[in-house]
């Protein structure tokens, strides 16, 4: 095996080696096998294309062409079309895939299942890195500069595997893959990246064992230097690759995060909850396409709108993110204290309802939804009890398992707090220790933030009329906009942008409310969990996905924790408490959800709660509840981005072969839109010649559209669509002024023939007609054109300069 042969084997292998460490992201590693299969087919390509030889560049060209074609085959009939064919696929599924593909990492959690979309995902970043390596190394000869590709991989990948599987296997098959890169590299690029690493060669050292050849320059007996500098970029690679994961965020939520158990201890007579985020879990669950019902009740209550299931409160705001503190957790009481602040007529007006839930065996959530307060909960397994939140988290059950919510059936008894607009306008202020908690905010809040809940509530008097002001300014007259599809950030940068863009969903609203309240003084958190749902006929309420919602709570002594609703969603009215003061609420735009609410008309009864494998969405089927992995600076960013970057880049990579297409699509649109019958012929004429039917301008018409049915072997309709479209150039061309000059289906004649021409082309015919098209010929004749215009423009510019006569010899 020559050295460059060998080269290429072990790049292939090296790449392949490294992409072990997604193993424990997915469910199976069945993809792996395609994956090397693939990277062979590319290794190869390479391979071949340098034996030619081809230019540098060419060769990197094929290998991303024939990758992107692979990919093709193999997904072809994958996506929405169901079409089979490559051409539909990189036309239409290849987009719409990928989409789907980047939705899936956000909604599963780890291990997700392998669909079709994450599959593509996987083998575009394989073949992606396998091309940067295989350029690197092989192409390029700089096997060295190829590790870091190799480290990007492992690193992102061990970053946010979070320890699954067995990361120990993964780092050694890693490094020994880079390691059998380096050593089967030739010694003259060893040694010249020896000087980096090693220096110059030592004084005493002669100059040809320094570069590894022996005296004669031939290639002798290798010096030790240049082995001794493989050992010293090989060290350095693994101890980055070591570093770097362990800098990394461990991710939550979605395909990027590992199931963290360990964010609840119990046993014992103690234990904590830690900060937990499910806002990347709510995002997720508002754009499901399935709107699977997670949960079904009964209840006595008389106002259904308010039987909100609150899954646990974020009363943490330090600047990235909004979360729960680590509080200590106790024993399930038989009775549930009293909530904090709930005294005098307000408790005493309160009415206990009962409602009873069985939740989906879909639905894994840790945190038990209950309406709000509690007072009993009467259900099995393990769970302790949070008393600040009035939360109840699962107990650990095992090393790795704790208790869930997955099928369970639990009764809760609950308090339907009354509290009238007079008994929180006149609210005596909190005392002391609830204010200093719940009233504090970051350093890093934009100013922006206290000025807008100063200008908002200005002549407000008391701290209940701050509150419905505020409330009204997102929810009514504020032109706040809801939309699930924005940037679930919660950072305090992202605060202010949202009451500069003036769009977003509960989440935005929530936070942005509960920030401005703690401005003014008022003590405030926010409460994640599900909207009452929808009543069937048959007396239950199915809560279902798209139910998913956080709203703050804000603290009145008397009242305790408060409910407000600033979210102009569809569906969602205001507490009775906050009316006197405000209209009823209406969206500030077209809401982009429907109705959720009790009084809304009853759909269809859900499709089943079973979960399949393909649909085993974060918060649920033993996922746990999302982390929100906000950046530094205003946690306006997605987590997603980060284990995207390499398949984002290999679609942008992989983008640059489909320009052509592109370019004919927009010319063909063009063309066909105008009406103009010549521009329909030369469109004719393209078509022809992108299957291999060159243009021969000295034709008349006739003639061509003759040679064009005859080459292109067409028949019937499409023969007929041809020569229609040239009796129509005839007649334009030749007929007396004020004859006919439109000519309806002119472009669909076109369109016919064009089709038929490529359905008779062949499969690889069809290919090179899309990817590759002749008549792209045209865009390098009229830039030749374009350049030799401007060069006689130029010309003739200069030639009109009259030289001066003091100037002239």
């Amino acid at each position: 095996m020559s050295g460059r042969t060998r080269l290429t084997v072990f790049a292939a292998l090296a790449t392949l080696l490294t992409a072990w460490s997604l193993a424990p992201l997915v469910e199976g590693s069945g993809w792996l096998v395609q994956a090397a299969v693939l990277l062979a087919v590319q290794a190869a390509v390479g391979a071949g294309t340098r034996r030619v030889p081809l230019a540098r560049w060419l060769t990197v060209g094929a290998q991303l062409l024939v990758s992107l074609l692979l990919l093709a085959l193999l997904f072809a009939g994958k996506g929405e079309s169901g079409a089979g064919g490559p051409a539909s696929f990189l036309l239409t599924d290849f987009p719409a895939l990928f989409r789907q593909g980047v939705r899936d990492v956000g909604e599963f959690a780890i291990p997700a299942p392998l669909t079709d979309g994450i599959r593509l995902l996987l083998l575009a970043g394989v073949l992606l890195i396998g091309l940067l390596v295989d350029a690197l190394a092989v192409t390029l000869r700089t096997a060295a500069a190829a590790g870091l590709p190799l480290l990007a991989l492992y690193s992102v990948a061990a970053g946010l595997s979070a320890g699954q599987g067995q990361p120990w296997l993964a780092f050694l098959l890693a490094g020994a893959g880079y390691l059998m890169l380096l050593l089967s590299e030739g010694r003259d690029r060893l040694a010249q990246w020896g000087r980096v690493f090693g220096g110059a060669p030592n004084a005493r050292t002669p100059a040809s064992a320094a570069t590894g050849y022996g005296a004669n320059g031939a290639g002798g007996t290798r010096a030790v230097a240049p082995v001794r500098t493989g050992r010293r970029i090989g060290a350095v690679a693994l101890g980055l690759a070591l570093v770097v994961p362990a800098v990394l965020p461990s991710l939550g939520g979605g395909l990027l995060g590992a199931r963290n158990e360990d964010t609840a201890s119990a046993g014992g007579g103690g234990g904590t909850i830690s900060a937990v985020n499910p806002l990347v879990s709510l995002q997720s669950s508002l754009n499901a396409q399935d709107n699977r019902v997670v949960m079904k009740y009964r209840t006595d209550s008389p106002q259904l709108g308010e039987q909100y299931l609150r899954i646990l409160a974020l009363d943490e705001f330090n600047g990235v993110r909004w979360e729960a503190s680590a509080r200590p957790l106790t024993e399930v009481p038989q009775r549930l204290p009293n909530p904090a602040g709930l005294t005098g007529e307000v408790r005493e007006t309160a009415v206990e309802v009962r409602t009873t839930v069985s939740a989906a065996d879909s639905y894994a959530q840790r945190y038990l939804p209950m309406p709000y307060p509690a007072t009993q909960v009467d259900i099995g397994g393990k769970w302790r009890f949070e008393p600040a939140g009035r939360t109840l988290v699962g107990d650990q059950l095992a090393k790795d398992r704790f208790q869930n919510v997955q099928g369970a059936q639990y009764t809760v008894r609950s308090l339907l707090l009354r509290p009238t607009a007079e008994q929180l306008q006149s609210a005596p202020p909190a005392n002391a220790a609830v204010h200093a908690e719940y009233t504090k905010l970051p350093d890093n809040l934009p100013p922006v933030v206290a000025e807008t809940a100063r200008r908002v509530t200005q002549g407000a008097r008391d701290d209940y009329t701050r509150a419905v002001k505020l409330q009204d300014f997102f929810a009514v007259s504020g032109g706040f906009r809801y939309d699930t599809k924005v940037s679930s950030g919660t950072g305090s940068q992202a605060i202010a942008r949202f009451l500069e863009d003036k769009e977003g969903f509960c989440v935005h609203f929530a936070f942005s409310m509960a920030a401005m309240s703690r401005t003014l003084g008022i003590p405030a958190r926010v409460a994640v969990g599900f909207t009452p749902g929808e009543k069937q006929s048959d007396g239950t309420v199915n809560v279902s996905m798209r139910d998913a919602h956080a709203w703050p709570e804000l603290y009145f002594e008397g009242a305790g924790w408060t409910r407000f609703e600033p979210t102009p969603r569809s569906g969602i009215t205001l507490p009775d408490y906050s009316r006197d003061e405000a209209p009823a609420p209406q969206p500030s735009a077209p809401s982009a959800m429907p109705s959720q609410s009790a009084s809304a008309p009853v759909p269809a009864p859900s499709q089943g709660e079973a979960c399949p494998p393909a649909q085993k969405k974060l918060g649920e089927c033993g996922g746990a509840v999302a982390q929100q992995a906000d950046g530094g600076s205003g946690g306006g960013g997605v987590p997603v981005g980060t284990v995207l970057g390499w398949a984002a880049a290999a679609l942008l990579v992989a983008g640059l072969p489909l320009l052509p297409l592109l370019w004919r699509r927009r010319v063909r649109g063009r063309r066909l839109g105008s009406a103009d019958v010549l521009a329909a012929w030369r469109e004719l004429g393209d078509c022809a010649w992108d299957v291999g039917i060159a243009p021969d301008e000295a034709l008349s018409p006739r003639r061509a559209a003759g040679r064009i049915v005859l080459l292109g072997r067409l028949e019937g309709g499409a023969a007929e669509a041809v020569h229609r479209v040239a009796g129509a150039v005839e007649r334009s061309l030749y007929a007396p002024p004020g004859a006919q000059s439109a000519y309806p289906g002119l472009a669909a004649d076109v369109l016919a023939a064009r089709a038929a021409l490529l359905a008779g082309a062949g499969r690889w015919g069809r290919l090179r007609a899309l990817l590759l098209p002749r008549s792209a010929a045209r865009v390098a004749a009229a830039v030749s054109a374009r350049a030799a215009g401007v060069s006689a423009a130029v010309a003739r510019a200069a030639g009109r300069v009259r030289v001066p006569l003091r100037d002239r010899g």
